[in-house]
């Protein structure tokens, strides 16, 4: 669990309203002594604490700078970070992994709260006699917050810290999840309080969804001639991947998953696995999808891949099971809706079924013959330059199924999401929501953080590599075991190829060379290069066998990425 500070850099006023501690005092709270009184920064920090933070990620600066002060003494640990947008992404990352609170910034809040990964930003700002004047960094955060987070809100008074900071994290990690954020004006830190921190309260655990619709939905199955499960995020909570996996095994379905679905399968399951869909509409999995006659869909969000691109003909019936309600869509409007605990629904619906296996049909192995085939190209040519398919397989050896791997946004994305198959829930992370350039290297600090002593790896393009690369210093700093695949091809490659496949060309994609060993040693981590595809197999090995921070600059070969727009679906572009 984490925090993200976003502070201000003005030198701070450290002057205290002198009526604070008495005009805002409610009348059960009229006698504050100086022995027992605390500031608001300090029950901030407790606050923080009963709510079981362990990181809190941010960069000082004057509005904030009463809490930093308290951080020194009273923890947790603070991670200072070389950029707030990387630092809001750590945070958001530890909330995905472990299911509590994180962290802070417009961009970072968006992503959590789209992806569903719960995160607390904690934001200073101007004294309350300031907040209405032209001064500097004055503005209305709560107003600006609001519109990407489930909770924005004002501690306005030095009592209501603990309560403001429990309803925060309350919110974060309420169905579905996501960022919450506070604005805490300086003269409030400054102020003092006897108050005392509000101690973590857990929401009620939820049931099953209720027994008739079970009872509906497993007859809805039982006479389907063809249903299919669509695996979302929320698949991939440990608690819902243990109940799916006894769902298959006992009532034997076809199976695709968004690219956040991803660890739901196991590889006992694999044939009944018809791989990821996403991103474009071109996958052996969107084949599958569009001959169903029911789709159950578990965890899954629309946001994660647009069901005008999976449903356009409405062919089938919808089944969604999940924790919050659905958003109805005009290509996704399930039947029947069991919204409740998706461990306990899935568990139940399972008892509702009889036992049955499945013989894949001729329509069903047409379709995997074609997702292997893709998993499988012919070879490439030796030449100066990587196939992506190439180091997806050597990176599948070299790991192992506990490895977590973070893939950043990019051409890099499509390839590890389409082809790179783990087979334990949050281990392969990926931005679906807002396709967030930027989140791999952040991504693998805080896994690192929360995985001492296990290496960490993520996959990231040059360009993305370079959006969030100042923090390999943190990442040093903080003696993270993580390796840097940049996939290198000198441009925003992800925009490139589509421009090329619409226009014939491309325009405002390429940027010039970097050396990333020479800036990886500049940082305090290991460089190393491959310089031919020969080399490849060694070189990932001995990134990854490196202790410490390493960065392995990887020449990529992306001259068949229009293939991924055109082998199926030719000139469908969405």
């Amino acid at each position: 669990m984490n925090s993200c500070l976003r502070p201000s850099r003005r030198r701070p006023n450290m002057e205290v309203n002198p009526d604070m501690a008495t005009t805002q005092t409610s009348p059960e709270a009229t006698s504050t002594s100086a022995a027992t009184a605390q500031t608001s920064a300090q029950l901030l920090v407790r606050s923080l604490v009963q709510q079981d933070v362990k990181f809190i990620f941010g960069i000082p600066g004057g509005k904030i700078m009463p809490v930093f002060d308290v951080l020194n003494d009273e923890g947790p640990r603070l991670i200072v970070c070389r950029h707030e947008q990387n630092a809001a992404f750590m945070a958001g990352a530890i909330g995905r992994l472990t299911g509590r609170p994180g962290v802070c910034l417009v961009t970072g809040a968006a992503t959590a709260t789209t992806e569903g990964d719960p995160m607390v930003a904690i934001g200073g700002s101007v004294g309350r006699p300031d907040a209405l004047k032209q001064t500097h960094q004055s503005l209305d955060a709560v107003a600006l917050m609001k519109p990407v987070t489930k909770y924005s809100a004002e501690i306005d008074s030095p009592h209501s810290t603990g309560e403001v900071v429990a309803n925060a994290f309350r919110a974060a990690v309420a169905p579905r999840p996501g960022a919450a954020f506070i604005a805490f004006p300086q003269d409030v830190l400054n102020a003092r309080t006897d108050r005392a921190a509000t101690p973590m309260s857990q929401l009620p655990p939820l049931g099953a969804a209720p027994s008739p619709l079970i009872q509906a939905a497993a007859q809805k199955l039982l006479n389907a001639k063809r249903p299919v499960i669509l695996l979302g995020l929320g698949a991939s909570e440990p608690a819902a991947t243990q109940s799916i996996r006894k769902l298959l095994k006992h009532f034997a379905m076809p199976a695709v998953g968004t690219f956040q679905g991803a660890g739901a399968i196991s590889r006992e399951l694999l044939p009944l696995f018809f791989g990821r869909i996403g991103l474009f509409r071109n996958q052996p999995g969107d084949q599958l999808l569009a001959k169903a006659d029911v789709v159950l869909t578990i965890g899954y969000d629309p946001v994660e891949y647009d069901p005008n691109f999976w449903n356009i003909a409405h062919r089938g019936s919808i089944i969604h099971v999940d924790d919050y309600p659905c958003s109805i869509d005009n290509y996704y409007q399930p039947e029947i809706e069991l919204r409740g605990s998706v461990e306990d629904t899935l568990t139940e619906l399972a008892r509702a079924l009889p036992a049955r296996n499945i013989d894949l049909t001729a329509n069903l192995k047409n379709i995997r013959a074609e997702w292997e085939s893709l998993n499988n190209p012919a070879a490439v040519a030796d030449g100066a330059l990587v196939h992506p398919l190439n180091f997806i397989r050597n990176l599948r050896i070299l790991v192992d199924d506990n490895t977590i791997i973070a893939s950043d946004i990019g051409s890099n994305y499509i390839w590890m999401g389409r082809h790179f198959f783990d087979f334990e829930p949050r281990k392969l992370l990926f931005s679906n929501g807002q396709q967030t350039l930027g989140v791999g290297i952040p991504w693998a600090i805080a896994a690192s953080l929360l995985n001492p002593g296990k290496k960490i790896v993520t996959t990231v393009g040059d360009g993305g590599f370079l959006y969030s690369s100042m923090d390999l210093e943190t990442a040093t700093r903080v003696k993270a075991d993580m390796t840097v695949f940049v996939f290198r091809d000198g441009s925003y490659n992800m925009v490139r190829f589509q421009q090329q496949n619409l226009y014939g060309r491309s325009s405002g994609v390429l940027f010039g060379p970097t050396d990333f060993v020479k800036y990886a040693e500049s940082l305090g981590a290991v460089g190393l290069r491959v310089t031919q595809p020969s080399e490849l197999a060694a070189i990932m090995r001995k990134g990854l066998e490196t202790p410490g921070v390493v960065v392995v600059d990887v020449p990529i070969d992306y001259s068949r990425n229009v293939e991924i727009g055109q082998h199926i679906l030719p000139g469908a572009w969405n």
